[in-house]
């Protein structure tokens, strides 16, 4: 995945939300090097994450979380009766397929990101029991929160992929660069 992003010059606090999220999902698709979708798909630790599950969940969320904050509509709209969707391979789906959707999520998030007219703007949280009622959160706070949500869904995938075949984050990090 290519981002237009680069480390933080003087000032862009936007390219530093922008760089610090590619940097987690990178993490992310690091553990799917060099499986196949039957491993990707696979449940070797005590929960029942897999890889490819969840590569496709951070997508989904980052991509309504866009659309939350007034970006494009999601393409893809979960139910709670397909929740569980959201973290495997459907029928034609595939790694190579879930990849390519994040890259796009991706890129519409940067262009998101880089339009708003200020990391200031605020948007309404929804309307759930985990957040306050009638909070606003600044555009600033949404960058902040996907760098925390993705970093934690990278820890998650560090462990899979060493419960999976014994591969490590710096194994797969050399992987990446051969």
């Amino acid at each position: 995945m290519v981002m237009h992003v680069s480390p933080e010059a003087r000032g862009d606090e936007r390219g530093a939300l922008l760089a610090f999220i590619e940097e987690q999902r990178g993490g992310i698709r690091r553990s799917l090097l060099g499986l196949t979708d039957e491993q990707a798909s696979a449940t070797p630790s005590a929960s029942s994450l897999s890889l490819v599950g969840i590569a496709k969940h951070v997508a989904e969320v980052e991509e309504g979380w866009i659309a939350l904050a007034g970006g494009p509509k999601p393409q893809v709209e979960r139910t709670q009766e397909a929740y569980l969707d959201g973290f495997r391979l459907l029928a034609g789906e595939s790694v190579k397929s879930v990849l390519a959707y994040w890259e796009d999520v991706a890129r519409r998030t940067e262009e998101f990101f880089r339009a708003a007219p200020g990391l200031d703007d605020t948007f309404p949280l929804p309307d759930e029991p985990w957040f306050p009622d009638g909070q606003e959160v600044s555009l600033r706070w949404l960058g902040l929160h996907l760098i925390r949500e993705t970093a934690r869904h990278a820890g998650h995938a560090d462990i899979v992929r060493e419960s999976l075949d014994g591969k490590t984050a710096f194994e797969l990090v050399a992987l990446a660069h051969q």
